[in-house]
Formats: structure tokens, C-alpha cells, sequence
């Protein structure tokens, strides 16, 4: 192999974990919302538990947020909960940073 050929493939391998954990820090990110909007639709814990998955499961319905945040915005408006949509997007940027947060301190 050439050095060329080393440093292509160490960039791959780069961009390969780069993707793998920003798809790991998304999931944590969406389950700490989901168990953020069951706390906010006074679920029990398991209930809680059970729908932090679901709003997990939500995001891979489309590319992007727009899954997550119609499901929250649904679900939370259908409990009751005095909240839009830039409410949501506002919490999924805090629990973004808690989730990158999480990963570097290995939580």
C-alpha cells in the first residue's frame, strides 16, 4: 500500500466513527427527550421508560428531526402539555449538548 492509499483509508475510518457517533449521541439525545416529555405528561417511570423508546424508534421514520418533533409535539399536545414547536426544538438542542456531554464523560 502507498501512503496515499493509508491516509484514504485512515480518513475513512475517520468519517466511518465520526457517523457511528453522531448516531449514538442522537439516540441518547432522543432518549433523554422522551423521558424529558414523559416527566412533562406525568408519566410513571416505566411509562416513561416505554416511551423514551418509542420517541427513539420515532426517529427513524425520516432523515432529521422533523419525526422526533412531530411525534413530541403530538403526544405532548394530546396530554395536555402548553407547548409548540419551538419549545421542542429549543429542548432538543439542551439535550443535544447533555448527550455530547454524556458521551465525552462516558456516562
Amino acid at each position: 500500500m502507498t501512503t496515499f492509499d493509508d491516509r484514504e483509508n485512515a480518513f475513512e475510518n475517520k468519517f466511518a466513527h465520526d457517523q457511528e457517533l453522531q448516531f449514538k449521541v442522537t439516540a441518547r439525545r432522543n432518549k433523554l427527550i422522551g423521558l424529558w416529555a414523559a416527566e412533562k405528561m406525568n408519566l410513571t417511570q416505566e411509562e416513561a421508560n416505554s416511551y423514551a423508546v418509542s420517541v427513539v424508534q420515532a426517529d427513524f421514520e425520516e432523515a432529521g428531526d422533523e419525526d422526533v418533533i412531530r411525534k413530541l409535539l403530538g403526544d405532548l399536545t394530546s396530554a395536555g402539555v402548553d407547548i409548540d414547536d419551538a419549545a421542542i426544538r429549543a429542548a432538543l438542542d439542551e439535550h443535544m449538548a447533555a448527550a455530547r456531554r454524556q458521551f465525552i464523560e462516558g456516562v
